[in-house]
């Protein structure tokens, strides 16, 4: 708790609008859960069907599938088979999230194609990841790209975890985002997957970026979201609620996932 110690006396005043910010993006964020586990976008090209890799689809905390729309079409353009998973974020602990809702999805895309299979998050479905398979494998599944993952936990969670509203809004998952040695983040074992991670460096939330040392993306630091397995790692000018929907974010997901590395020298 050093970090909060440190800053605490520097944004107590803040704290009652860094609230009133968190429920105005979780607002304007989030709607109903979709009554199935998975959606599945079928690709244009139903004869390549066979051969096509999967992408599996993972919002983040206080999203739905509705926020991975975008990445969705372009993925599904690009010929992938893509998966999205609906799961109620704020529901239960990521323990719970992990073991109900990834399952159905890696289910769906081996039953549907031959291909590799792979997974893109953004925040919370990161940590999903990174929990569902501290103690499981499959051959087919290889490569994971992490959008803005909170690795080593939130300042955000530390901040207002002990905030009825935060409480309210962001359930048990939200309370095991700290960056606290303890914390689920901080406590998971490597996991045996290429994993690389995109994250942002500018914030539409400056309350919440007084919490963090050096740069963020409004929610999570840029340190906080390295993973030490890690085999890539990008930082783009993008923040944290719609980094998703950037097209170059997106042409960075689909080179990863093709070659295992991001494109270093593209705008």
């Amino acid at each position: 708790m050093k970090l909060i110690r440190r800053f605490k006396s520097k944004v107590k005043h803040h704290k009652a609008s860094a609230i009133l910010g968190l429920l105005i993006c979780s607002i304007s964020s989030s709607s109903a859960i979709a009554a199935s586990d998975v959606e599945s976008s079928y690709s244009t090209h139903q004869d390549d069907r066979v051969s096509q890799d999967c992408v599996i689809l993972i919002h983040g905390l206080a999203r739905n599938t509705g926020s991975m729309f975008f990445i969705s079409r372009f993925l599904k353009q690009k010929n992938y088979w893509v998966v999205r998973v609906a799961y109620p974020s704020t529901d239960e602990s990521i323990e719970y999230l992990a073991e109900q809702y990834l399952p159905p999805a890696i289910k769906e895309c081996q039953k549907e194609t031959k291909g590799q299979i792979h997974f893109v998050t953004h925040s919370l479905g990161g940590i999903l990841v990174r929990q569902f398979f501290q103690d499981k494998s499959f051959p087919r599944i290889r490569r994971v790209v992490m959008l803005s993952p909170p690795n080593k936990g939130s300042e955000v969670s530390d901040f207002l975890k002990d905030s009825i509203l935060y409480r309210w809004l962001n359930g048990p998952a939200g309370q095991q985002l700290s960056t606290e040695s303890t914390s689920l983040p901080n406590q998971l074992k490597p996991i045996d997957l290429e994993v690389g991670v995109i994250t942002g460096n500018s914030s539409y939330e400056p309350w919440f970026s007084l919490l963090s040392e050096g740069e963020d993306d409004g929610k999570v630091s840029v340190e906080n979201a390295r993973l030490d397995e890690m085999v890539d790692f990008l930082v783009v000018p993008n923040n944290h609620t719609f980094i998703m929907n950037d097209s170059g974010v997106m042409k960075q997901v689909d080179q990863f996932l093709r070659n295992g590395h991001f494109e270093k020298d593209t705008e």
